[in-house]
């Protein structure tokens, strides 16, 4: 325990009240330039005091750039990736503590590493494979032979071609091999009594059933966190967007955002509309952790059996 302390508890309090301090700051200067003018800020620079053209500039935002509809796509990734690597984590998690196999321990150590080699690292060989799905069966082809046969038969070899880049599919399906989630519902299922497993036997529930009906009502707050994390990491993501949508009307918003800065030497950025338009991306995800939160911290604590 803990002894009360007055002197203690007066530094942790300045220490938060820094903290809090350190985080408004930026989310301060950010509403109050989105909130001036462009005349304004060429004038006198950083501006401290709010404006009067929040809402002038927010509906610029709408009227003269394409962030709205690269929202709707962060939105489709976002919500897809989430929704897709809870699923995933769901049942490979399920199976790998609920199946037991000798080769268990080596899928569990294989979907970790995947946390070694995030998609920022292995971005150059996924946009390869995003180019053409199918090019591991063309491989197989040429080294079989088989496409010597083919080219005989028919004239020219087999070349099977799938190109994923520039479509949400593509940005989405190469967020999903992350290992975190499986590690997350492991850890939940491994705090469950195994008697339920037991009496659902007796009960005579099969391995479905006893997914649907017991495990996963008793993993909802995980899955909820989980959700949370991977909605917000689809949300925020930049790099593979930014390599995958070659036009403009399938960037997401993090991408179109960063658009905003002209690229010329000698161009001002319009500081207000660029701030503005951070205003207006960043109530999603504020929106989601505010909805969330409780189910959020409850997943990641595990307070939940």
């Amino acid at each position: 325990m803990v002894e009360k302390s007055r002197s203690l508890t007066i530094v942790a309090n300045l220490i938060l009240l820094v903290g809090v301090l350190y985080i408004l700051t930026p989310i301060y200067l950010t509403v109050t330039t989105a909130s001036q003018s462009y005349e304004f800020m060429l004038a006198n620079g950083l501006a401290w005091v709010p404006g009067d053209r929040l809402v002038d500039n927010i509906a610029r935002i709408f009227t003269e750039t394409r962030l709205p509809l690269q929202m709707l796509n962060s939105l489709i990734v976002a919500f897809g990736s989430a929704l897709a690597i809870c699923a995933l984590s769901f049942i490979s998690a399920f199976a790998i503590v609920y199946f037991r196999r000798r080769w268990a321990g080596v899928v569990f150590a294989l979907i970790l590493a995947s946390i070694m080699l995030p998609l920022d690292v292995r971005v150059i060989t996924t946009y390869q494979v995003a180019a053409n799905v199918l090019a591991p069966i063309n491989g197989l082809l040429d080294i079989s032979g088989l496409n010597g046969l083919i080219a005989q038969i028919f004239g020219e070899p087999l070349h099977l071609h799938w190109r994923i880049l520039n479509t949400h599919f593509g940005l989405i399906a190469p967020l999903v091999a992350h290992g975190m989630g499986t590690f997350l519902f492991r850890q939940t299922f491994l705090t469950l009594p195994i008697d339920l497993l037991k009496a659902a036997r007796m009960d005579g529930a099969g391995p479905l059933r006893f997914m649907f009906d017991i495990v996963l009502p008793l993993s909802r707050s995980s899955f909820a966190a989980l959700f949370v994390l991977t909605f917000l990491a689809g949300w925020t993501s930049y790099l593979w967007p930014l390599v995958a949508s070659s036009t403009p009307d399938m960037q997401t918003a993090v991408v179109g955002l960063a658009k905003l800065n002209p690229g010329g030497d000698g161009e001002i950025p319009d500081f207000p509309l660029i701030m503005a338009g951070a205003v207006v991306v960043s109530i999603v995800p504020l929106t989601m952790i505010a909805l969330l939160q409780r189910f959020l911290v409850r997943g990641l604590v595990l307070t939940e059996k």
